[in-house]
C-alpha cells in the first residue's frame, strides 16, 4: 500500500513538474497600451522573444516598494505579458508606466499588488525604448 501510494504520488509530482517547466518555456508576448487622453489609445503588441525577455528581466529585477500611490494623471502606458498560447491561463500582472516631468524616468505602480518604483535613468531608457521603439530622450 505505501508503494502504491509513493508511486502514485510520484507520478503527481512528475505531470506538476513538466506542466510548469511548459510553462517556463512557453513563449510570451507583452501586449502595450500608450494612454492618449482619448478613446483611441494605441495598443500593440511585441513578438520578438529578445524584447520581451529584456522586459521580463528588467520588472523582475526593481527593488519595489509596498505603497499604495495616487498619481495625478493616468498612466502614460500599461503594458502585460500574456502568453502565446491562448490555451494557458495566468494571473496577468499590469504595469503601470508614467513618464517624469523632466522626462529622464520612469515610474512603474502594480496597483493590484501596491507596490511602485522609479526607475533610474539608464533603465528608465532602456525600458521605454523596448516598450515603446522610441527613445526617452527624443521627447519634448
Amino acid at each position: 500500500m505505501k508503494k502504491t501510494l509513493i508511486v502514485f504520488v510520484w507520478i503527481i509530482l512528475m505531470f506538476i513538474a513538466s506542466c510548469s517547466k511548459d510553462m517556463e518555456n512557453e513563449e510570451l508576448i507583452l501586449e502595450v497600451q500608450h494612454y492618449m487622453g482619448n478613446e483611441n489609445n494605441d495598443f500593440k503588441e511585441i513578438h520578438t522573444n529578445e524584447t520581451v525577455q529584456q522586459v521580463k528581466d528588467i520588472v523582475a529585477n526593481i527593488d519595489w516598494e509596498n505603497a499604495q500611490v495616487s498619481m495625478v494623471r493616468p498612466a502614460d502606458y500599461r503594458f502585460g505579458f500574456q502568453y502565446k498560447n491562448p490555451n494557458i491561463e495566468s494571473k496577468t500582472v499590469l504595469y503601470e508606466l508614467w513618464i517624469s516631468p523632466n522626462k529622464d524616468k520612469v515610474e512603474l505602480v502594480i496597483d493590484a499588488e501596491s507596490k511602485y518604483a522609479q526607475l533610474d535613468n539608464k533603465k528608465s531608457a532602456i525600458l521605454y525604448e523596448l516598450i515603446t521603439e522610441e527613445k526617452l530622450s527624443d521627447l519634448k
